[in-house]
């Protein structure tokens, strides 16, 4: 706890330095405040399209953007930021040109807050970004001087002035005179007529573009001017011109795809005629007219044809056999039994029958007749013509389905025929009807395209939005008076306890018992506090006394040498307060003072340091001895060390020697000084005696005394 205070007595001793510092810096800030130009910012929000949605629950708008690229937080952003976007928008705004009234310490922007008018055509570029000074000398009268010229021009309102080959037409604002009459009129102004170049790096520099959210497709167009409606005007029209910017752009995109499919379509048409033309000449040269369906019927005649042609194989095949049959038996033809079944032939079998029917006949005649008998002989001939009959049948039949089976085959190769080239056919008719198609897909799709277009080029609406519009601001952003007011107090604050610490530790006093402890071994025998009074001083040094007494720092008989460095650290009160202090106890105590003029009085006696040098120690030993005799206590108050005369031959000599240190005056070195004397003269027994210890005036205690030296 000690610690601390000791840390902090600077600071309570400067504490009013302080005060003073923090007071001036805030009246400093104040009236910085006063005389710096405001700045107002306004601020817009602009919510950005997406692409992918249109209007709520519209499938028209669904795929509106289908030709613009994916919309880009960061890319909007630097749109927004571009020259070419700001250009436009300055094309609505009046910034062009800037009035300024003049004042001694301070030049206000007034913009329509201005009691004229100017409109100017310059044909001379390097009156362009410069400062004209207009002075108004009356209601119509004024006078301009050009920049960079001495030249002054006299002009009247209403009427142009004309300056290297440049008009410049003021007009008093009529109706900013009448709403406000008290407008001061005749006054100094300042007119800057800014390039479009210059006014756009001016606004640049004071734009904030930021995104609300990384996630979130909402801007933050921001301005700062030191006028409210021109940094208000600006937000809203470059969020505007913006939007515009995007129609636009929309829609030269849209009429440029237009027309670019008008002219695809036109091609992709004209392609699609051609190949359908070439599909039914090919059909018409190939007598094609469905090539699956007549491929299908062809298959289907000859598949027919060959049934028939097996059947009449099989039918050949077994009137065949019955002929070689036949043929083998034709000896005992009455003895065969031929089969017909094989072709289902009802007329031989009939026959079979008719001459199964005669042999039974015959035979039942020769049991009545002979073989010669005309009734058996008839039976024989029917039976020969039967037999013979049959035999040319079957021959007949054989060569019959022999010709059916020629045809049929000579047909069944013709049919076959009209398979011959038919896989080219279908690859033309697929190359063919391949293009065909490719053509007609992107007709579809260019049509479909076109439409889309259209309706983006018809429809001059953008899902840009101003969500939050920008308002003239009444309050400034910058200077922010309260943080400018708590900084100023702030700093001044800190730097007055860095001023007061530093001048603490340049002046590097004795400040206290601790300070001495610890760069010095010599020890402390007395701290003597700030003391008011004389009853104070009486008794702080009576029980001084005691305490040295006890000490054995007042031995009797003895001389105590009292020394400091300076004649203004307290060593003469300590000696004088003492030797008072000891004669109120009743012991005879001897003053000895090395000053300017010797003198002897009773109980005080002062040496001559300049005629002393001429005594050696050992008289000056003699005579000291010689005082102790008739005195219990001798004080020698020593000159200061400075001087090194006799001062350092009476420390010698002295029992006791008390160096009085002030903690206000003493420094810091003076403390070393004192062990390299010690050390190298041998002085004996220095003890050392803190004057005013803890003692931490005012900062204006001294100029408290310097003006009551000052007062008569």
């Amino acid at each position: 706890m000690e610690d601390n205070l000791r840390l902090l007595r600077p600071l309570f001793r400067g504490f009013p330095f302080v005060v003073l510092a923090m007071v001036m810096a805030v009246l400093a800030a104040k009236k910085y405040l006063s005389y710096v130009t405001p700045m107002y910012e306004s601020t817009a929000k602009l919510k950005l399209a997406d692409i992918h949605e249109g209007v709520h629950n519209s499938n028209l708008f669904k795929d509106f953007d289908v030709f613009t690229t994916s919309n880009k937080i960061a890319a909007e952003i630097e749109v927004l930021k571009s020259r070419i976007l700001i250009q436009k928008a300055l094309d609505s705004l009046d910034f062009d040109v800037e009035i300024y009234r003049k004042g001694k310490i301070r030049t206000v922007e007034l913009y329509h807050e201005s009691p004229f008018s100017i409109s100017y055509q310059f044909r001379d570029e390097s009156l362009m970004d410069r400062d004209f000074v207009l002075e108004v000398l009356s209601k119509t009268r004024f006078q301009i001087k050009l920049p960079g010229y001495n030249q002054v021009l006299m002009g009247e309102f209403g009427r142009p002035l004309t300056i290297q080959n440049s008009t410049i037409l003021i007009q008093l604002n009529g109706q900013r005179l009448l709403e406000k009459p008290e407008t001061k009129l005749v006054d100094t102004f300042i007119i800057r007529f800014l390039s479009r170049q210059k006014l756009i790096d001016k606004i640049s520099k004071d734009l904030d573009v930021i995104p609300v959210d990384k996630d979130v497709a909402v801007i933050r167009i921001g301005f700062k001017s030191s006028v409210p409606e021109k940094a208000a005007r600006l937000v809203n029209q470059l969020a505007k011109s913006y939007i515009q910017d995007y129609i636009e752009s929309k829609f030269k995109t849209a009429e440029t795809t237009v027309q670019f499919l008008n002219g695809q379509i036109e091609s992709v048409a004209g392609n699609l005629s051609k190949s359908e033309s070439d599909i039914v000449k090919y059909r018409d040269d190939r007598n094609i007219v469905n090539l699956r369906q007549e491929t299908e019927t062809d298959l289907r005649q000859i598949s027919q044809l060959k049934i028939q042609q097996t059947n009449v194989k099989m039918s050949l095949q077994a009137i065949q056999d019955l002929d070689n049959y036949i043929q083998a038996g034709k000896e005992n033809f009455f003895e065969l039994a031929p089969n017909f079944e094989a072709f289902t032939d009802l007329l031989s079998t009939e026959i079979i029958k008719n001459i199964k029917k005669l042999q039974a006949e015959k035979k039942d005649l020769l049991l009545q007749y002979t073989p010669q008998e005309e009734k058996v002989m008839v039976v024989d001939r029917k039976l020969d013509d039967l037999k013979s009959y049959l035999i040319e049948s079957i021959r007949n039949t054989r060569k019959n389905l022999e010709i059916k089976d020629k045809r049929l085959n000579d047909d069944i190769l013709e049919a076959e025929r009209s398979f011959i080239g038919i896989p080219e056919k279908e690859k033309m008719l697929t190359i063919l009807n391949r293009e065909f198609d490719r053509y007609q897909k992107s007709y579809n799709f260019l049509t479909e395209k076109k439409i889309e277009a259209e309706i983006a080029r018809s429809a001059k609406i953008a899902f840009h939005r101003v969500i939050a519009p920008a308002y003239a601001a009444k309050d400034p952003v910058s200077p922010n008076r309260v943080v400018i007011v708590i900084v100023a107090a702030i700093l001044a604050l800190i730097g007055s306890i860095l001023i007061i610490y530093g001048i603490h530790a340049a002046k590097a006093k004795v400040n206290d018992l601790y300070t001495i402890e610890k760069n010095s071994g010599i020890p402390v025998s007395a701290i003597t506090p700030k003391l008011g009074s004389e009853k104070e001083v009486q008794n702080h040094f009576l029980k001084l006394a005691n305490q040295l007494t006890i000490k054995s720092l007042l031995p009797q008989n003895k001389v105590i040498v009292f020394s400091s460095f300076g004649g203004s650290e307290g060593r003469n009160f300590h000696l004088r307060s003492l030797a008072n202090a000891l004669r109120l106890q009743g012991k005879r105590t001897l003053v000895i003072r090395v000053g300017e003029e010797e003198r002897v009085e009773s109980d005080f006696i002062t040496l001559n340091p300049e005629t002393s040098k001429t005594r050696s120690a050992t008289d000056l030993k003699n005579w000291l001895e010689e005082k102790v005799q008739s005195y219990q206590h001798i004080l020698n108050d020593n000159e200061n060390l400075k001087g090194e005369t006799i001062g350092l031959i009476l420390m010698s000599l002295a029992s006791v020697n008390f160096l009085v240190l002030d903690s206000r005056r003493t420094s810091i070195r003076s403390l070393s000084k004192v062990e390299l004397l010690c050390e190298e003269f041998k002085l004996p027994n220095v003890n050392f005696i803190l004057n005013r210890a803890g003692y931490q005036p005012s900062l204006l205690t001294p100029f408290r005394f310097i003006l009551q030296k000052i007062r008569p």
